[in-house]
């Protein structure tokens, strides 16, 4: 707030203001900040980076990282205590104390570099990159030789294919567990984000099986070893969810009508899984003959396909009390592939 008043001030004299006074208010959030940062490195010698050859410095930063993913609500603490330091550090540049601190300022950002690759959206503020460019000048960070990150990170096969048996398995053997999760949680709801453009009712139960097992972790109901396994199992469902319409003989979209029918236990139990793979393949055919343009905004439209589910589902002898269930989700199913099924023709 101080430095807030200062900028204010000195932004509204036209520039007038003592640019001495405004740098040794920066200098004092500075310090705060980094004070800060280093507390959340307490119990983690984090000064060896500086003592260490290339290869130990990226061995130490994936240390590092891991080490603070591991403290409690850590990721957001540190980005937001980072983001603040970088902030106060580039107002405070080129005065003593800054320069005193620049190599660690340094190693701070490396970490959450790092760390904000796992958080959607956040990229490099502005002075940040003014930072970056400042330090690369002065050589507070020198590289002589070139180093295979991946190496060096521990993971040995970079070519695999995302959520490979074999990937899943060297994840589950990475010695660095908190940033095996947070790589497992980004690819597995990039991978739910895509299917959940076909299939409703599969992406909704796994991001819904995903969310709960992050919520134990971050309760530390779950260590961290637990939330792995449960984060690779909820990877291969993702990848029967991809096999198993080839499987039953159905396309990727008369698979989503299934789950949509299926996914009630007594529909199971009374009907069968053929007899339900049939209703999907029925359903499927009269959304696709019954979308137009303008269906999903046109009441009668609407209404029209209802009462044909409906009729369907009597048809095949769907349970009478989950019908009106079933009908909503079918429909929620046909809008969210509406669009692809008209403009397929």
């Amino acid at each position: 707030s101080d430095l807030k008043k200062a900028i204010s001030f000195y932004t509204r004299s036209g520039g007038k203001g003592n640019p001495a006074e405004l740098q040794e208010k920066a200098v004092k959030v500075m310090l705060e900040k980094y004070e800060i940062v280093k507390d959340m490195f307490f119990g983690f010698d984090y000064l060896a980076y500086f003592k260490a050859d290339t290869r130990e410095k990226l061995e130490i930063i994936l240390k590092a990282e891991d080490y603070i993913l591991g403290l409690e609500n850590g990721k957001k603490r540190y980005v937001d205590a980072v983001t603040a330091l970088s902030r106060a550090f580039a107002l405070a540049t080129p005065h003593k104390k800054a320069l005193e601190i620049k190599h660690e300022v340094a190693f701070f950002q490396a970490v959450k570099s790092r760390i904000v690759k796992f958080v959607r959206g956040e990229g490099k503020t502005k002075e940040e990159i003014e930072t970056a460019v400042k330090q690369i000048v002065d050589n507070a960070v020198v590289t002589k030789e070139v180093i295979d990150v991946l190496d060096s990170a521990g993971i040995e096969k970079p070519d695999i294919s995302v959520l490979s048996d074999e990937f899943l398995m060297e994840v589950r053997d990475y010695k660095h567990k908190n940033i095996a999760i947070e790589v497992l949680k980004k690819i597995i709801r990039g991978e739910l984000k895509t299917r959940g453009k076909i299939n409703i009712v599969k992406t909704k139960t796994l991001l819904e099986s995903l969310e709960e097992t992050i919520n134990s972790y971050n309760n530390r109901v779950l260590t961290a070893v637990q939330v792995i396994e449960e984060l690779i199992r909820i990877a291969k469902e993702i990848k029967n969810m991809d096999k198993e319409p080839e499987e039953m003989g159905l396309s990727k979209y008369e698979y989503a009508f299934y789950s949509a029918v299926a996914q009630n236990e007594s529909a199971q139990e009374l009907m069968g899984k053929e007899m339900l793979r049939e209703l999907a393949v029925v359903l499927f055919e009269k959304v696709r003959q019954n979308t137009s343009i303008d269906w999903t905004i046109r009441e009668s439209a609407r209404a029209k396909l209802k009462v044909i589910v409906k009729r369907t589902l009597r048809q095949y002898g769907y349970p009478p009390d989950m019908q009106a269930l079933a009908t909503e989700t079918v429909l929620k199913q046909a809008e969210l592939i509406a669009d692809e099924l008209i403009a397929a023709g």
